[in-house]
């Protein structure tokens, strides 16, 4: 059957987007005329997942009004509203119970604000042996220092400057348990990946594809370029 859930992260504030992200949150701004986050949706659907789990928090309204229940989309999409931004860790385990409500241990999550021309079902079908998979890139001019190492196919964090790093995608494979000491409130994703890489329990995989931070209205509007009609895809 393969992984049913995924989550989209889309709770941040998107203050390097601005103005754009004054009235707007960043998941709704269009490239190609459509929201960013829209086109995340319809990848996923279209490799087999049926559930989709979106945090926000600023403007997050405009995202439900948009998408709303996702059954003109092909699938069911709730909402895990956050008061006040819990960043990426904290984030997934405030929606715990929203992922794993239909009895499954491992779920698929994608930063709103990233895109890469992968093919969603090998997330969808992909084979979790540890706590978490991650996609890596190689670095781009804004990371040139890279995040984590990989070793075969583990990924291990940089011990040493001249370490061949690469950058981590936003886009990983995790099992609930990666969560279990946590408690509610805002927290990072990558300390949490960083002790279970101590345990070689985090595998990983690089991705040469197209992949972007859409950071910036520049990056943005790279990506519309990137996805109108006609042009190059990987």
């Amino acid at each position: 059957m393969g992984i049913k859930t995924a989550m989209i992260l889309a709770a941040g504030f998107g203050t390097r987007m601005r103005p754009l992200t004054n009235h707007t949150p960043k998941p709704m701004l269009a490239v190609a005329g459509m929201p960013l986050i829209e086109h995340h949706v319809c990848k996923l659907v279209a490799a087999g997942f049926e559930r989709i789990v979106i945090n926000h928090a600023y403007l997050g309204e405009q995202i439900e009004a948009h998408l709303q229940d996702g059954q003109a989309l092909g699938c069911r999409i709730v909402y895990s509203h956050e008061p006040q931004a819990l960043e990426t860790g904290g984030g997934i385990f405030n929606a715990l119970p929203l992922l794993t409500e239909c009895g499954d241990d491992i779920f698929c999550v994608i930063n709103g604000d990233v895109w890469l021309d992968l093919d969603y079902h090998t997330l969808q079908q992909h084979q979790l042996k540890g706590l978490a998979h991650l996609w890596l890139v190689p670095n781009p001019p804004h990371n040139l220092s890279g995040d984590f190492v990989l070793a075969g196919d583990q990924v291990q964090t940089k011990q040493h400057d001249d370490d061949t790093a690469f950058t981590f995608s936003g886009v990983s494979i995790l099992h609930k348990a990666l969560f279990d000491d946590c408690q509610a409130g805002a927290f990072k994703l990558a300390p949490l990946l960083k002790h279970a890489m101590g345990k070689q329990q985090v595998s990983g995989q690089i991705y040469q594809g197209y992949w972007l931070d859409v950071g910036t209205p520049q990056r943005l509007n790279e990506l519309d370029i990137h996805l109108q009609p006609g042009a190059h895809n990987e």
